[in-house]
């Protein structure tokens, strides 16, 4: 059974805990505030999940899942993650974490920022552009008309192809843009953004995408 480190119990992270658990993986989840505060949700979720310290939960993954703020994206432990699929759910919200310059210049991207500070790890991109109430709610079987679909991005191929089984396990179709230098395509203000799209729709709405 596959365990998924979660490092991030917000809107995103818990909901992914949620629907990994009820898809048959073992989850350990962690935040900055310390797994006793997490005692409720792990109760709630029930015997396949744990609360850690964010270094225990980046070493019991045998992937990670890294849904924090942006600005803390260097606090994630590094040596842990050394060899492992890491998804990136981050989004830039300078209003939140801050002007980061590199991001405003369009010289970066967000899963980027976290693949230099995970130079070791495969850092590919998930659920940035999902809301966390549809998570659970929108995804249908493979097949049927209208399946909403999500993009990934990596430059680990094995990373991406992860990220499509899982969007699948979770009702979604799957666009892979490439590298995480095209990431940027499905960042915040762009026309694929939180927008409910098929698979079709979605790759127009990348290629739509300026900077």
């Amino acid at each position: 059974m596959t365990t998924v480190g979660i490092i991030g119990a917000g809107h995103i992270g818990s909901t992914l805990a949620r629907g990994l658990v009820d898809r048959g993986y073992t989850v350990v989840i962690s935040n900055s505030r310390g797994p006793e505060t997490l005692t409720a949700l792990v109760d709630d979720l029930g015997a396949n999940a744990s609360a850690a310290t964010v270094t225990d939960a980046a070493a019991s993954g045998d992937v990670v899942i890294v849904t924090v703020p942006l600005k803390a994206y260097q606090d994630v432990p590094v040596e842990p993650l050394a060899g492992k699929i890491v998804l990136d759910t981050n989004n830039y919200y300078w209003e939140r974490d801050g002007h980061i310059a590199a991001l405003d210049a369009k010289q970066a991207t967000t899963t980027g920022l976290l693949q230099d500070h995970l130079p070791g790890a495969k850092v590919a991109k998930a659920f940035n552009h999902i809301t966390s109430g549809d998570i659970l709610t929108t995804g249908a079987p493979a097949g049927t008309p209208d399946r909403r679909a999500l993009a990934t991005a990596s430059d680990h191929p094995d990373a991406a192809a992860f990220v499509a089984e899982l969007y699948d396990a979770f009702g979604f179709d799957a666009v892979d843009i490439g590298s995480v230098d095209e990431s940027w395509r499905v960042e915040r203000d762009q026309p694929a953004y939180v927008t409910r799209q098929t698979k079709s729709e979605l790759e127009q709405n990348l290629a739509r995408a300026t900077r």
